[in-house]
This record gives structure tokens, C-alpha cells and sequence, in this order.
């Protein structure tokens, strides 16, 4: 990949090399303008997910911003603020408190992801043979815009130092399977984390790999926020709470505190413990295929410095709220009743005798649970493929009777679509007993993380079968090259931005277009009168 990305080989030490990149990065990066785009509309569209949380009263957002409130940083009685920054603390949304930067960003990355609805990565990259498929979030944004609030710095700087910290947490994903080992994902963005934050605040490279290596060897973060039949606030926050212990880290290591080096290689680490030590492997650049027992960690690390072959590329966005692994799902059904129109011409569903879903592992067993057969809470709906294609089936119903087409802006799922009435709305439920989902077998799984595998079949009430044919790249899918993509998020943008603010252009305008912003408007960007309605929940 030459001068256009660095490598870091397994028999180095990655934590310092990781370091070294992020700063060398905010300094000599270069990406390409298309890369910054993307990386504009996956803030844009976190931003407008985390507002509508808090706009809703959903619980965990709320909670964590008043704790947030209560760390307001006494102004006068501090000495200099850390590291090269201007200012002391950060803002949370719809304030103009400054607090301690790490509960900034608490409260915000838990409003981000909230809704479930925000981008998501599958950790794959096949030109580097890199295909360890682990998941993640675009729910980090919120470190960025607090160091550069303390900083002084503009909306260009942080745009750059966001695709910084998708790249780390992406690449990191494409090589190393946290889930395999019941591990949640957010790890991997807690390192990307530290590493961004504290290169942008002047950490050395050593005060950073020091951070790192307190947040792996501290606080390693398990499945068990999202296990069991119903959810809990847990696994919304499970990014934000990470992320706050990570830059706690980074700033004991820049008050002098020393965490443990070279984590990635460290035998008792969980990298070398799961996947083993002194694996055998070929070197970087080696010309055979000789290989050699070392003291390694399991993976190479590519990171790009310039050009357009940015992970960010391949991150795949929500046209609305729904569990990422149910796209190819929601695709089939828009797409099967485009040709099939007459499915829902009887208001009542009688035309849906059926719904078969067959689909691939993982998305088989997470949200194709039999205990998420009957959901109860919004956690765990928007975590249940029976209940998402329920609904949605039950809102084209509503369209036709409107007279409008059943397309993806009018099938959009909506939080409202998760609140308690519409948890247990009657013709939901009853559509919900006529769906099967089935395990598609080897020839959907070995397409998976390529894609998103989904057919889905109806029966209609004479006994005709209509198949969507095998779905790979739905809408919003990095690989999709059917839809608007611009247009369906604009719409979503505009759904979510209506209940923050009753004219929804102002607040996405306030959180779109980072690179024009000035350095004024980025220590303004959270001060907006903020209305809470009632709980969500």
C-alpha cells in the first residue's frame, strides 16, 4: 500500500504504533474529499439519532447528561487545562455548561446510540484478507467534538480526526473478532478512542500507548450488556460507558500514570489469550512464505494515510431504526411489494398468509432469537427480525389504504414504531404469528459479510408464493448502488430532526457540513435550546 497507508506487523508493538499513526495522521493525513463526505453524512446522521433520543425522553441519554451536568467544570479554579488545549471541558447537547470532558462524551455517545440507528461497520476487507467481521458503530464522534471544543479547534479539524478514528476502530474490526470471544465491539472504538483523543491533545505517543493499555487491560467490556430476553440501558450506553473509562486513561497517562505496554502482544492479554501466543505467521513483506514462532499479536494492522481506501468507505447506513442484520430483510419486502402490489390491497392482511424469512448466521441466531418471538421492550423490538418485518408490512398496509406506494421513505421505521402502543398493536402481532424465519444454510452464510443474505417468500391467501430472490446489498449497504442514498437520509434526517426541533433544516444544518464550520461554531454546536418530553420508555 506504500506511502498511502502505515503498517503496523504483528511483531511490533501495535499500541505505540497506533499512537504514532494518529498523531502523524492529524498531521500529514490526506483524504480523498469523497472520504470526508462519508464521513460528514455518518456524523450528521449519529448527531440527528443521539438528538432525537434525548428530544424523546428516552431513558439512558437522559440520565447520563443530568450526571454529566453535575461535573460542570468550575471555571478559575482549575490549573491549565490538559495537555495543549485552550479550554477546560466539554459540552453535552443542548447546553452551554462545560463539563468534564469524559462525561461529555458519556452522555452524548449514549444519546447517539440510543435508537440503534447510526452507522455500522462488518469488519471486512477482502483485498487484505482482513474478513474478521466484527461489528461496530459510528458512535464516537462525541470524543472528537469534545477535544476539539477544548482545543479551539474548527469543523475541518474534527472532520479530519473523525475519519482518524473510524479507520483505527475499523481496521481494528476487519482483524480481530471481539464477538467470537463474547467480547462486545465497543473495545475496539474505546482504543480508537484514546488513541484520537489523546493525539489531538497532545499526548505523547508513550502516554498514549499507556491509555491503550489500561483500557484493554481494565476494562474489557462482555456480551453479557445485551444477552437475556429483554434488554436493558446497558447495551445502548455499552459504547459511551467504554469510551469514558478510555479517556479517563488517557488522562492519567498524561497526569504521569504508566498502564501496561505493548498490550497487543501482552501474553495475558485478551488478544494473545483468545487467539493464542507466539503464533506462526509470515512476516510484512516477506518473499516466501517462510514463517516463524514469535511473540506476536494474531493480526497485521493497515491503517491509510491518504487517497480514498478509507474503512469509512465500507461503513453501511440505517434508513431508519432497525438491528443492522434486518436490512436485507426490509429490502425484500419494499422490494417484493413493488412487484407483488396486490399483497396489501385488503387493509385486514388477509393477502399475508405468510412471510417466510430465510437468512444467514449471524443474523439467524441474534435476532432471529425465539425469545425475541414476543418483545416487550424497545431494546429488544428493534432487536427481533419477526417484530421489524411486522411492522413494516403493517405500515404498507396503512400506506395503501392512504393511496401512497409502500417505498423506503414511507416504510421508514420510526422510534415511534418501538413506543409501547405500537409494541403491542394488535395487527402487528397478529402478522407477527405468520412469520417463519429460516436459517439459510451454507449458501447464505458464506455471502456474509460480502453482503447482507436475505430472501424473504410471502404466501398470499389463494396459496401463491412471491419470492424477493436473494437480497445482498439493501439499501444504505456500502455496496448498494440502486438507491438515493443522499435523498433516503435526508428524509431521515428530516423525520428525526422534527422532534428535536419543529423545523428540522435548522438542527441538521447545525450538525451537517463539518468543514465549513468555524472554530466558534464548534464550541457553539451543542448550545440549542433542547425541549425533553416525557419518557420514552
Amino acid at each position: 500500500m506504500g506511502d498511502d497507508a502505515t503498517v503496523l506487523p504483528r511483531d511490533t508493538n501495535q499500541a505505540l504504533g497506533i499512537a504514532e499513526y494518529a498523531i502523524r495522521f492529524l498531521a500529514e493525513g490526506s483524504p480523498d474529499e469523497a472520504v470526508l463526505e462519508r464521513t460528514n453524512w455518518f456524523h450528521t446522521d449519529a448527531m440527528l439519532c443521539g438528538l432525537s433520543a434525548l428530544a424523546r425522553g428516552t431513558n439512558a441519554p437522559n440520565v447520563l447528561r443530568r450526571e454529566a451536568l453535575d461535573y460542570a467544570v468550575p471555571q478559575g479554579e482549575l490549573g491549565p487545562p490538559l495537555g495543549n488545549a485552550k479550554h477546560h471541558g466539554a459540552t453535552v447537547f443542548g447546553s452551554a455548561t462545560r463539563v468534564k470532558s469524559e462525561k461529555a462524551i458519556l452522555a452524548n455517545a449514549s444519546a447517539v446510540r440510543e435508537w440503534d440507528s447510526n452507522g455500522t461497520n462488518f469488519g471486512y476487507n477482502p483485498a487484505l484478507g482482513h474478513t474478521a467481521g466484527e461489528f461496530g458503530h459510528n458512535d464516537y464522534y462525541p470524543v472528537v467534538i469534545a477535544a476539539a471544543q477544548m482545543l479551539g479547534s474548527d469543523g475541518a479539524t474534527a472532520l479530519k480526526a473523525m475519519v482518524c478514528l473510524d479507520e483505527i476502530r475499523g481496521r481494528l474490526a476487519e482483524v480481530f473478532s471481539l464477538k467470537s470471544y463474547k467480547v462486545d465491539h465497543v473495545l475496539h472504538g474505546a482504543i480508537a478512542s484514546a488513541a484520537v483523543y489523546g493525539a489531538m491533545l497532545g499526548a505523547t505517543p508513550e502516554q498514549i500507548e499507556s491509555a491503550i493499555g489500561m483500557v484493554v487491560a481494565h476494562y474489557v467490556p462482555f456480551r453479557a450488556i445485551r444477552a437475556g430476553k429483554q434488554l436493558s440501558d446497558s447495551k445502548g450506553s455499552s459504547a459511551a460507558i467504554s469510551t469514558e473509562a478510555a479517556i479517563l486513561s488517557v488522562k492519567r497517562s498524561m497526569a504521569g500514570f504508566m498502564g501496561p505496554r505493548d498490550i497487543f502482544r501482552n501474553p495475558e492479554a485478551i488478544f494473545r489469550i483468545f487467539e493464542g501466543p507466539g503464533q506462526m505467521f509470515q512476516k510484512v513483506g516477506a518473499s516466501s512464505a517462510n514463517t516463524e514462532q514469535a511473540d506476536a499479536s494474531p493480526f497485521d494492522l493497515h491503517l491509510a494515510m491518504r487517497g480514498g481506501d478509507f474503512t469509512v468507505m465500507g461503513m453501511h447506513f440505517k434508513i431508519g431504526v432497525y438491528e443492522h442484520q434486518s436490512a436485507g430483510a426490509i429490502q425484500a419486502i419494499v422490494s417484493l411489494l413493488d412487484k407483488a402490489p396486490h399483497l396489501i390491497d385488503d387493509p385486514q392482511g388477509s393477502g399475508l398468509k405468510k412471510a417466510k424469512i430465510i437468512a444467514y448466521e449471524p443474523a439467524y441466531g441474534i435476532i432471529g432469537d425465539p425469545a425475541k418471538r414476543d418483545p416487550r421492550t424497545r431494546q429488544s423490538a428493534d432487536h427481533s427480525m419477526c417484530y421489524i418485518i411486522a411492522t413494516l408490512l403493517r405500515k404498507a398496509l396503512g400506506c395503501r389504504q392512504m393511496g401512497l406506494d409502500p417505498t423506503w421513505k414511507q416504510l421508514m421505521l420510526s422510534p415511534d414504531d418501538y413506543a409501547k402502543d405500537a409494541l403491542f398493536h394488535g395487527q402487528t402481532r397478529r402478522i407477527m404469528e405468520r412469520i417463519e424465519f429460516e436459517h439459510g444454510g451454507e449458501e447464505y452464510d458464506k455471502r456474509y459479510p460480502d453482503g447482507i443474505p436475505t430472501s424473504v417468500i410471502i404466501t398470499d391467501d389463494d396459496g401463491n408464493e412471491f419470492d424477493s430472490g436473494l437480497i445482498m446489498y439493501p439499501a444504505g449497504h456500502a455496496r448498494n448502488q440502486a438507491a438515493d442514498l443522499q435523498d433516503l437520509l435526508q428524509a431521515k434526517w428530516a423525520m428525526l430532526g422534527k422532534m428535536v426541533q419543529e423545523e428540522a433544516s435548522g438542527i441538521v444544518g447545525r450538525f451537517s457540513g463539518l468543514e465549513r464550520k468555524s472554530a466558534d461554531e464548534i464550541q457553539r454546536i451543542n448550545e440549542f435550546d433542547l425541549k425533553i418530553g416525557e419518557a420514552f420508555d
